[in-house]
């Protein structure tokens, strides 16, 4: 049955990419994706496949019941956008101003309610109970999966698993790790509160960004200096703004930034070690400050039998070349909850354009689009290999 599966969402490739290139063109950002759930509630009910709205906000959750026994077992794609401008010149560029699909939730999308309508056909030969999990803010902490689970709508479910179409992953490559995959994301800001005055009388005043330029130097030392060079870490300063006149010293600095880790152990070590390096700095300069630290997602752990049947999975799929284990990135992602609440695993596909190397979170973002059927038959095989464990 599997081949044919993946037989008939080949040959529903061509509504795949219509229906990811409409959601490109009409993006929502994180908690304000009202319309994007509507229209996936509208197509599930088209298929006649019982399903919840507004589960743990703006989460839609579609319920397919096989004709045969077996596990309960949930496939998510998230479907927020980004405010960033669409640059790309293509006939789907974002008709939304200041916002962008830029990292490919849209095609996440896309391919699972394809898969949804694919298995809708084969119903009643299907081992047990898919939950086509589509979920809203992955890219906005407190995110949307937390309340999701919280909203005990997952209780009953054995197992989930989840992709992201990887536009640095070349494509028909297949990669996950049966342990630590993705970082936890945290975001601080610091706010230096100096005096300001006449740009030809320094010693008059306290400069902040002075004192802002020493921070982003010493909070760099903390990763290369202070952490066992074993361990894995990131501090990003992403904004600074001080500063009104080329001749007015900056009474105040704001700095705002990420912390990216692997352990909670060096989270914490992190955190200790920005307050000593602030508030030793900021008494040195004889200025007040405010520190203000915000956790994120934790980091995503994969469940070692959920990623290896990934990894089988892949070995039945034609258009995979490779599939392999890999070391953890430092992006972050909320998929981090379900595999905390239940076992499961993510992966990437890989989706990088031919000649095109723009990241994630770009303007000029795109995806290669033959790799949402890859997704959709790993997700789909790496179901009933569940099933068949």
């Amino acid at each position: 049955m599997l081949q044919e599966i993946h037989k008939k969402l080949d040959e529903l490739y061509p509504e795949m990419v219509d229906i990811r290139r409409y959601l490109h063109q009409y993006p929502e950002v994180s908690f304000q994706e009202t319309e994007t759930a509507r229209y996936i509630a509208d197509f599930y009910e088209h298929l006649g496949i019982p399903y919840q709205t507004h589960v743990g906000g703006n989460g839609v959750l579609a319920t397919l019941k096989g004709g045969k026994p077996g596990n309960k077992i949930a496939l998510r794609a998230d479907f927020d956008a980004l405010p960033i401008q669409d640059e790309k010149d293509v006939p789907y560029k974002s008709k939304v101003d200041g916002v962008m699909h830029a990292c490919g939730h849209d095609g996440h999308t896309a391919q699972l309610l394809m898969l949804a309508k694919t298995m809708k056909m084969f119903q009643d030969d299907l081992p047990g109970t898919i939950v086509f999990l589509h979920q809203h803010a992955e890219e906005y902490a407190p995110g949307g999966a937390k309340p999701i689970t919280e909203s005990g709508a997952l209780d009953d479910v054995d197992a989930v698993f989840g992709t992201h179409l990887w536009a640095t992953t070349p494509f028909r490559v297949l990669q996950t790790s049966k342990d630590v995959f993705m970082a936890g994301p945290d975001r601080f800001e610091i706010i230096v509160q100096g005096q300001g005055g006449h740009g030809g009388y320094p010693h008059q005043t306290k400069d902040a960004i002075t004192i802002g330029a020493q921070l982003v130097s010493q909070l760099q030392q903390i990763v290369s200096r202070r952490l066992d060079p074993l361990e894995t870490a990131v501090i990003t300063i992403g904004q600074f703004e001080a500063g009104s006149a080329f001749n007015i010293i900056a009474d105040k600095a704001r700095l705002v930034g990420t912390v990216r880790y692997l352990k909670e152990d060096i989270q914490e070590q992190v955190i200790s070690e920005m307050e000593r390096v602030i508030e030793g700095l900021c008494i040195a300069n004889d200025v007040t400050y405010s520190f203000n630290y915000e956790k994120g997602y934790p980091p995503l752990v994969n469940n070692a039998k959920e990623a290896e049947l990934v990894l089988e999975a892949a070995e039945d799929i034609n258009d995979i070349e490779t599939a392999e284990e890999v070391n953890p990135v430092m992006a972050g992602e909320d998929f981090a909850y379900y595999t905390m609440e239940k076992p499961g695993a993510f992966f990437f596909t890989g989706a990088q354009k031919e000649g095109h190397s723009y990241p994630h979170h770009h303007p000029k973002f795109d995806i290669e689009e033959r790799a949402m059927p890859i997704a959709a038959k790993t997700l789909i095989t790496a179901y009933f290999n569940y099933q068949g464990k």
